[in-house]
C-alpha cells in the first residue's frame, strides 16, 4: 500500500523531556499533546500520523529524552475554516503572538455544529497568515461559556514554543471561579480526568484518566458560596468544572456539572433571582503568563472580570454575607 503523506501545515511537534524519558510512546504523546486522548494518539501512532524522529513506531515503544515527536492530527467533522470579520478584544499582538479577551458565548474552533462565527474565523480575518498554522494558531482553549484571556500563535516558531511551554507548564493560567459551598482554606485537587463512564459528552474523575492537578485559594468568602482564585498544573477538558463538582462544590450556573439547583438557607429573593438567572459556569480566565518565543521576555496579561460575573459577586457580597 502506498504510504499516506500528511500536510506539514497541519503538523505539530514536541520534544521528549527528561521527565518522560523511558515511558511508553503513547503515554509520552498524551502528556505532550494534551488536546487529544491517549487512545486516539495510539491509533495515530499505528497509522503513522504520529512519528518519533521521523519513523513509524509502536505505542508501547519507549521514548528517550530529546526524541522529536511529530503529530499530524486527523480532525473529526472538519469543516472549512474561513475568515469571517468579527469584533475581537485584542490585548496585545505582534508578528508572533496575539493575546485576546474571549467573551462569553464565543466558540473557539469551527465544528459541525458551529461552522461560522467562531474565534478562529475572526482571527483568520484579522490575520490571514494564521491559516497556515496548526488549528489556526490556537494553542489552548476555553469553553464556549467561559470568558477570559487566550493566547494564540501567529508564526510557526511561536506555535512550537507555546506548545512546549504548555507541556512543561511554564505557560501559566489563573482563573476566577465562584463555587457553591464554603471552604476552610485553599488547597489542591489531584484527580485524573477522562470521559465519563456513562455520559460520553461529559468528563469525570476516573481511575484511568489523565493526571490533572488544580490549585486554589480563597479570594472572597460568602455565606453559602466562595469566590476562588484557581491555577492549573494541567489543562484537561473541563478540568476546573469537573474537579470542583467532584469535591461537591460545583461552579455556580454550570449547566453540565452543576447538578440540581440548591437554595441556600435564608437566601433573599434577590439572591435567588441572581442565582437562577446566571445560566453559565461562573468561570473567568483572568491572567496568563508566558515567555515570548522570540524576545525571551516573560509577559503577563490580565482580563477584567465581565459584567455578569461582577454583578453576581456584588450580589453575593450584599445578600450572602459570610
Amino acid at each position: 500500500m502506498e504510504e499516506e503523506v500528511f500536510s506539514e501545515s497541519e503538523s505539530m511537534s514536541a520534544d521528549v523531556t527528561e521527565a518522560l524519558h523511558g515511558v511508553r510512546l503513547d503515554a509520552a504523546a498524551a502528556s505532550l499533546f494534551s488536546d487529544f486522548s491517549r487512545s486516539r494518539l495510539s491509533e495515530w501512532i499505528k497509522s503513522g500520523r504520529l512519528r518519533r524522529n521521523g519513523e513509524v513506531s509502536k505505542p508501547r515503544d519507549k521514548v528517550a529524552v530529546g526524541d522529536a515527536l511529530i503529530l499530524t492530527p486527523e480532525y473529526d467533522d472538519r469543516v472549512e475554516w474561513g475568515p469571517e470579520p468579527l469584533p475581537l478584544d485584542i490585548l496585545y499582538e505582534d508578528e508572533h503572538v496575539i493575546v485576546l479577551n474571549k467573551p462569553v458565548g464565543l466558540v473557539v474552533h469551527p465544528a459541525a455544529g458551529h461552522q461560522g462565527g467562531t474565534l478562529v474565523n475572526g482571527l483568520l480575518a484579522h490575520a490571514p497568515d494564521m491559516a497556515a498554522l496548526p488549528r489556526g494558531g490556537i494553542v489552548h482553549r476555553l469553553d464556549k461559556d467561559t470568558s477570559g484571556i487566550m493566547l494564540a500563535a501567529r508564526s510557526l516558531l511561536a506555535h512550537k514554543s507555546l506548545v512546549a511551554q504548555l507541556a512543561d507548564r511554564s505557560l501559566s493560567r489563573r482563573y476566577s471561579a465562584v463555587c457553591r459551598g464554603t471552604f476552610t482554606g485553599g488547597g489542591t485537587i489531584d484527580g485524573p480526568i477522562g470521559r465519563h463512564p456513562t455520559s460520553r459528552t461529559k468528563m469525570a474523575v476516573v481511575p484511568d484518566g489523565r493526571p490533572a492537578v488544580t490549585h486554589y485559594r480563597i479570594a472572597e468568602r460568602f455565606g453559602a458560596h466562595t469566590h476562588l482564585d484557581v491555577s492549573l498544573e494541567s489543562g484537561r477538558t473541563h478540568q476546573i468544572r469537573v474537579h470542583f463538582a467532584w469535591r461537591r462544590h460545583p461552579l455556580v450556573g454550570d449547566p453540565v456539572y452543576g447538578g440540581r439547583a440548591s437554595r441556600p438557607p435564608g437566601a433573599s429573593d434577590r439572591l435567588l433571582e441572581h442565582l437562577s438567572a446566571f445560566k453559565r459556569q461562573a468561570l473567568h480566565a483572568r491572567e496568563l503568563a508566558f515567555t515570548h518565543p522570540v524576545s525571551g521576555e516573560r509577559q503577563t496579561f490580565a482580563a477584567d472580570i465581565p459584567a455578569d460575573l461582577k454583578e453576581l459577586l456584588t450580589c453575593l457580597a450584599a445578600e450572602d454575607p459570610a
